[in-house]
């Protein structure tokens, strides 16, 4: 399964970089938790209980630690845990089960808020929420759209607050040992900014001198060459919103031998 785009303009830049993510077998709820069953969990009388991350964790906590996997049938040998799902676990059940979301809800992640996909996970396990700042108290999420079924987004909400809106379902997964396999945590650099020189110029620059010349215009490109120059510059500028070439897809193999390298050297 794969996550992100490869679209190359900068608006898609906090989709990037399309990766793969192996996730291990695990149990997922196809329905979100019920008030009832939030109301069971939590040992609370309210009409309508809204979530807060002090209560997520209090459920998961406390379901984890009295979870026998023998009695389900699971391997024993592994340390399993119930917890919210990550992106990842959660658009690989969707894809398998198509998982129930009514519209206009948020549903909460077990990953923490991140600008794009750098860095993040590829294994499946969460992802830990690396900057400082407000953001640190709110979690990932899904959100769907209004009014058209099936559409959803990547979204955020904040945890240090019980608000109503709020939904969650939880899953059964084995605990990852070891480094983690990631998405590296920076590009080519130097790549990236020669191929927006070239596709400014191409793009942008050329067209703006060579139109007036079609035109018969020659001498104003040769006059006006810093109006057109700087023309050319925004309307380069300007395409790279939209269209730049695709992006590579960053493969877990390529990343777990970079993990394995490291810890060689």
């Amino acid at each position: 399964m794969f996550l992100g785009t490869e679209k190359g303009g900068w608006l898609y830049g906090s989709q990037r970089p399309r990766h793969e993510v192996r996730c291990p077998e695990f149990y997922v709820m196809k329905s979100v938790l019920s008030q009832s069953q939030l109301q069971t969990l939590l040992e609370l009388s309210e009409t309508e209980v809204t979530l807060s991350g002090e209560r997520l964790e209090h459920i998961c906590t406390n379901l984890s630690e009295s979870f026998k996997p023998e009695e389900h049938g699971l391997d024993s040998v592994k340390s399993w845990e119930i917890r919210c799902p990550s992106e990842g676990e959660w658009r690989h059940a969707h894809d398998q089960v198509q998982l129930e979301l009514g519209a206009k809800k948020v549903e909460i992640l077990a990953d923490g808020v991140s600008d794009n996909y750098r860095g993040a996970m590829m294994d499946g396990r969460p992802r830990d929420f690396t900057g400082i700042g407000p953001m640190a108290k709110h979690r990932a999420a899904i959100e769907t759209h209004p009014s058209q079924e099936g559409v959803t987004a990547l979204s955020s909400a904040p945890m240090d607050r019980e608000l109503s809106g709020l939904v969650a379902r939880l899953i059964i997964t084995p605990m990852r040992d070891g480094e983690a396999v990631r998405v590296p945590l920076n590009a080519d650099f130097s790549a990236n900014i020669r191929g927006e020189i070239f596709w400014t110029f191409l793009l942008g620059v050329v067209p703006s001198f060579a139109i007036p010349i079609a035109r018969g215009m020659g001498s104003y490109a040769t006059n006006g060459w810093a109006n057109l120059l700087f023309g050319g510059l925004c309307a380069g500028f300007v395409t790279g919103a939209f269209w730049r070439p695709r992006r590579p897809t960053v493969f877990f193999d390529e990343s777990k031998d970079s993990v394995l390298a490291s810890r060689r050297d």
